[in-house]
């Protein structure tokens, strides 16, 4: 095995030297998304998962043909100029033959498909991280402007950019190469610039650091240039957000005429297709429970590869408890020390306590925490239902008694999380809405002569709205003992949005490096007043496209209760009475009626939990907020069946 080994990875390293250029992007790609793997040793992965890959898919093509029952076909050509041709006929041995070539096929085409992906994967990684690179390119160089307006070093700025991934995602990646460069490798400023100018997959940050290294080597003012910067790329985000909401309009489009239309139009064709001769039973079931869920799936997922959202900011613990010693007696000390345990045990039972007064504070600050609730609410409601249930001998009558139960349990689950979301969304927009006129204030205070402390104190009068609850608590903790920084941290962490996040990593940066930032603070303001703007621009935009979506719901849904109403309720009507005539039921080809229904009621189910996913992931670039619309057209459409049909 060891042996084969090393002949595989020197037959790798003889193809990528005796063909450099053919590989030369393969190698930047890897380079430009981080994979942490040598060419040489992604090659040779990507030839052990193609064989494997291949094998596997092989293996089950092989035994899908020895279970399949083949037909026998003749040829329907009419032999017109009476050729004889010769007498075969197909034995056991030609069909073992014509399934092992076929699995042969099989294994080279899966194979070659795979290796063929390892080679492009790279780079959809590249594009990938260039369009989050991207995203956060305004917030990373209006943080270099305000680290620059207190006089720090490029290099330290670097390195405080660097030591905030939670905050600055991809882009501090990419400048922790320039600290790498610097510190391990012997780099000067300029050399370990060009090093990421060459290596970042996004062509904006490329630019950005090729004017860099010129404004540096020619002596120029780095902060007029951060400045022009700041300023050019939040011009920027408007244009991004025009030509998405183009692009938006399409996908719009593309969804009513084939995730609607479409199988609305199967759904019709095969029902009037079983009216007349033999019912598809089995077609229209893969339209309803593969093709409609999946359709749906890919154009989420296409909705969000295009979608302009914001990273996600993380925040690490900074001091973490090691329990390696707990076995240790220590000896007690006399002093402080009692007080601040009591403090702490006080602190958990406060906890407790506010929990028991007000249990629903805890979902509104975290709208998850209602599926420790719900789900097993709603596997015990299924559950029961299930046991209570008697075994009807037709399964048709089973599914119908418990589909419905199976909805309400899933309602259960959803309407909590949708409702407590939608509260915890309104106030994160309430706070969002006040920040730049916050930060207006705090720059016009401090531009005066007042400090940052000084500025909150009076900005307590003000009338902010709800974000005025949030400056008192900012001044109760100064007036408590705690620094500028620190509060603004804590406000931070008790809202925990990713725009609020990014504002308050600005100030406290900057309180640190001078007293004076109110330059900081306008360029802050802009920065969040234009990033408002666009909020509530794409919102307005945004709410065409929830409505149509809604509305075409309601199109389908209403088409589906015509076919039950006019279709199916007839026929059943003449089945009733045709079996009062003593000749039997009537079904529709070789079905029932109640099949028929029951495929009709999941597919208006199934296409109204996508459909109000689709509408959250368009309206607001968000799953989770699609989650109540997915609840409200699951109570349309179960209200429609269960009550009017």
């Amino acid at each position: 095995m060891l042996l084969a080994g090393a002949h595989l990875r020197r037959f790798v390293r003889r193809r990528v030297e005796r063909d450099p250029v053919r590989y030369r992007s393969l190698h930047e790609d890897l380079v430009a998304v981080n994979m942490g793997v040598t060419l040489d040793r992604y090659l040779l992965r990507a030839y052990l998962v193609s064989v494997l890959f291949g094998v596997l898919w092989a293996v089950l093509a092989f035994l899908a043909m020895r279970l399949a029952v083949f037909p026998r076909v003749s040829v329907g050509v009419y032999n017109v100029f009476a050729i004889r041709l010769p007498g075969f006929e197909l034995t056991d041995t030609w069909i073992d033959l014509l399934q092992v070539a076929a699995s042969a096929v099989i294994f080279v085409l899966t194979a070659y498909s795979a290796y063929i992906f390892f080679l492009y994967y790279p780079s959809i990684l590249k594009k990938s991280r260039a369009t989050r690179i991207n995203l956060l390119l305004h917030n990373v160089v209006s943080y270099m402007y305000a680290m620059r307006q207190g006089g720090t070093e490029m290099m330290e700025v670097f390195r405080a950019i660097s030591a905030n991934p939670a905050v600055y995602g991809e882009a501090a990646h990419e400048f922790r190469r320039v600290v790498r460069d610097a510190d391990y490798f012997g780099c000067d400023q300029i050399t370990a610039l060009r090093h990421l100018q060459e290596t970042t997959p996004s062509e904006k940050l490329r630019e950005f650091v090729e004017d860099l290294i010129s404004v540096v080597e020619s002596g120029g003012d780095i902060l007029a240039f951060l400045d022009v910067r700041v300023r050019i790329y939040q011009e920027d985000a408007r244009f991004e957000q025009k030509t998405f909401l183009s692009t938006l309009q399409m996908a719009a489009e593309v969804y009513v005429t084939l995730f609607v239309a479409g199988p609305l139009f199967i759904i019709i064709v095969m029902v009037v297709l079983g009216l007349m001769s033999s019912t598809p039973l089995m077609e229209l079931s893969i339209v309803i429970y593969l093709l409609v869920p999946l359709g749906s799936l890919f154009f989420l997922l296409a909705i969000d590869a295009v979608s302009i959202k914001t990273e996600p900011v993380e925040r690490y613990a900074s001091m973490k408890w090691l329990h390696e010693f707990d076995d240790v007696r220590v000896e007690e000390r006399s002093g402080d020390e009692p007080y601040f345990q009591r403090l702490e045990r006080y602190d958990r039972v406060r906890k407790i306590r506010s929990f028991l007064h007000h249990p629903l504070q805890a979902f509104l600050v975290e709208p998850n925490r209602t599926f420790y609730v719900t789900v097993p609410v709603a596997l015990a409601y299924v559950a029961l239902t299930v046991l209570a249930t008697p075994a009807y001998p037709d399964t048709e009558i089973l599914i119908d008694v418990l589909d419905d139960h199976l909805v309400v349990g899933l309602l259960i689950i959803l309407i909590p999380f949708g409702v407590f979301h939608w509260f915890w969304q309104k106030r994160v927009m309430e706070l969002e809405a006040e920040i730049p006129e916050f930060l207006n204030r705090l720059s016009g205070i401090n531009q005066v002569g007042l400090t940052l402390a000084q500025a909150i104190v009076l900005l307590v009068k003000a009338d902010l709205g709800v974000l005025t609850y949030e400056i008192r608590k900012i001044k109760r903790d100064i007036e408590w003992g705690a620094s500028f920084q620190e509060a603004l941290v804590r406000f931070e962490e008790r809202i925990r949005t990713p725009t609020i996040a990014r504002t308050v990593t600005l100030i406290t940066t900057a309180s640190r490096m001078t007293g004076n930032i109110s330059e900081v603070l306008s360029i802050a303001a802009r920065d969040a007043a234009i990033s408002e703007n666009l909020k509530r621009e794409r919102r307005a935009e945004m709410f065409i496209y929830t409505a149509i979506v809604y509305l075409v719901f309601i199109v389908f849904l209403f088409v589906v209760a015509v076919i039950d109403l006019q279709f199916l309720s007839v026929l059943a009507d003449v089945s009733v009475l045709v079996a009062d005539a003593g000749t039997g039921p009537v079904p529709i080809g070789n079905t029932p009626l109640i099949t028929f229904e029951r495929l009709l009621y999941h597919g208006c189910i199934i296409q109204a939990f996508f459909s109000g996913l689709i509408a959250g992931q368009m309206g607001e670039a968000s799953l989770r907020a699609g989650v109540k619309h997915a609840a409200v057209m699951l109570i349309i459409a179960f209200v429609v069946f269960t009550v009017f049909l």
